[in-house]
């Protein structure tokens, strides 16, 4: 019967010696958080230091709102009104200092990140309003053509409708 418990034995040691070896080299701190055990590679000990090391990119909407309260109004009552201004206008960093102006994207292709369908059959993303047929829907042509992106109605803001007929169909 003996050759039944060696082997039980040697794994409850090798078990033993591996919880006796992680009590002493994996820091006290890994894992913990206010709330009590974090999954993930994660120590609390750790974030000042990666706060120190890497500033933060985004800044979010409320930043943007100190200096521009007429555009984060108008987005804020629009149907864009859940993304972030950084979504569209790219990371503020130390705006306005360094850059000192955000890059505006007027392609075509930021619009379509959102409003075309993707390839993926799980996707409901052509149940959402404001969903396009890139193929269709006036191709060649930049959104903010007709879209104001902060109030994204059919005609935006300084958008008539002769600059739309003018842009699709030419002069």
């Amino acid at each position: 019967m003996s050759h039944i418990w060696r082997p039980v034995f040697v794994v409850l040691a090798v078990v033993a010696l591996i919880l006796a070896l992680r009590f002493f080299i994996v820091p006290p701190d890994f894992g913990i958080w206010e709330s009590g055990y974090m999954y993930g590679w994660h120590r609390k000990s750790d974030e000042n230091f990666w706060k120190d090391a890497f500033k933060v990119k985004h800044q979010g909407n409320d930043y943007c709102a100190n200096c521009h309260p007429d555009k984060t109004s108008s987005l804020s009552e629009a149907r864009h009104s859940i993304l972030l201004c950084e979504n569209c206008h790219g990371p503020a960093f130390d705006h306005p200092q360094d850059p000192p102006k955000l890059p505006v994207a007027r392609g075509r292709d930021m619009c379509l990140r959102c409003h075309a369908k993707l390839p993926y059959p799980t996707s409901l993303r052509a149940e959402i309003p404001g969903f396009l047929d890139p193929e269709t829907h006036n191709p060649g042509m930049d959104c903010n053509m007709c879209h104001n992106p902060h109030s994204p109605n059919v005609t935006g803001p300084g958008k008539s409708g002769e600059v739309f007929r003018r842009a699709k169909y030419g002069p």
